[in-house]
């Protein structure tokens, strides 16, 4: 494509400079530099390339060349500062323009996380970023042992890989509150998948959660509740999957929805385990690897570090206290969803 041609204004009294430098010898005034710095940030407001833009003062140059061969030292040294002031100038325009989209970058990412702009214009915004809100996002959120802002090495590192993959696919990545952020349409099935694998990598080993496509301009907040919800969960019972999706972690929050039942099927089925010598930790934690083990008692000891015959101990003193009898799948159904709730609860280290 053509380069746009450069305005003569972008290059107004610098001809005359030129001439008067090489002629007299003397450097630019701090007026003129002035004049070169401001003329640099109008041609950077406008749009217009550096390279062509330094281009244009070298034609420019050789147009208004001084013919005396003495005072070529002196035109030199002026196209070096005229072209200097006018490169900083336009560098400090950009920078502001960053800066300023960086902010409204910034300003859209709080609103659209926390609804707290009207959505009609929210969706217009967000066309700026790359994101269509009248079709379903969802939500990944990557938490590693250290914050993260954008700009640094990890979230450029994520962005290039998803960059490299998948090219311009109305995702936007950032950062919010110290963790890693990806939005992606609902329908790119393999965006948020690939994020996770590339922000466990770059964080050290760090968790990330998938909340489920949610559509419309305020499904994008949803979709990343549920994907906070799901690394508070994770940390609350001990999860170890570096990546949890939010579909399957929705029993969860159905159990902690009603916290006074919770709580009463708590003490009501474990609350016996507390007479046990040693409290009801040791036992809770038997329950806790005997089910995560998939009710296999060798596979449970050996996660505990325990016997075979320690690990059956411990399961009949459990039947015993609770009155439960583990081969009865009732039973055991109540007490694998209170020994979930008790994780839930913090139970018995904090009394519900």
């Amino acid at each position: 494509m053509a380069e746009r041609e450069i305005p003569e204004h972008f290059l107004e009294g610098y001809a005359h400079i030129l001439a008067e430098v090489s002629a007299t010898g003397r450097r630019l005034t701090r007026p003129e530099l002035a004049s070169r710095r401001a003329l640099g940030e109008q041609a950077a407001e406008a749009g217009y390339g550096l390279r062509s833009l330094v281009g244009a003062h070298l034609a420019a140059t050789r147009a208004a060349w001084p013919r005396s061969p003495g005072s070529a030292d002196s035109a030199l040294a002026a196209v070096q500062q005229a072209v200097d002031a006018f490169a900083e100038g336009y560098e400090r325009a950009q920078r502001l323009a960053v800066r300023q989209e960086e902010a409204a970058r910034r300003e859209f990412i709080d609103d659209l996380l926390f609804g707290r702009s009207d959505l009609g214009r929210l969706a217009e915004r967000a066309e700026r970023f790359g994101l269509r809100l009248s079709h379903a996002h969802a939500v990944a959120v990557a938490q590693g042992p250290t914050g993260y802002d954008e700009g640094d090495a990890v979230p450029r590192r994520v962005e290039r890989a998803l960059m490299a993959r998948f090219g311009h696919r109305e995702v936007l990545l950032t950062t919010k509150d110290g963790r890693l952020l990806c939005i992606a349409p609902g329908h790119e099935d393999e965006v948020l998948p690939y994020f996770a694998e590339q922000a466990h990598a770059a964080t050290d080993g760090g968790r990330v959660a998938v909340g489920r496509p949610q559509p419309g301009p305020g499904g994008v907040v949803q979709s990343y509740e549920e994907a906070l919800n799901a690394l508070e969960m994770a940390e609350r019972l001990g999860l170890r999957a570096p990546v949890l999706y939010a579909a399957d972690l929705l029993v969860y929050p159905v159990l902690a929805r009603d916290r006074q039942a919770l709580t009463d099927l708590v003490l009501g089925t474990l609350g016996p385990l507390t007479a046990a010598r040693g409290g009801a930790r040791p036992l809770l934690d038997t329950l806790t690897a005997y089910f995560d083990s998939g009710c296999v008692a060798a596979e449970a000891a050996r996660r505990l570090s325990l016997s075979v015959r320690a690990m059956t101990y411990r399961l009949d003193r459990i039947g015993r206290l609770t009155g439960a009898d583990l081969s009865d799948p009732a039973h055991r159904f109540t007490l694998q969803t209170a020994t979930i709730g008790a994780r839930l609860l913090d139970w018995p280290a904090t009394e519900p």
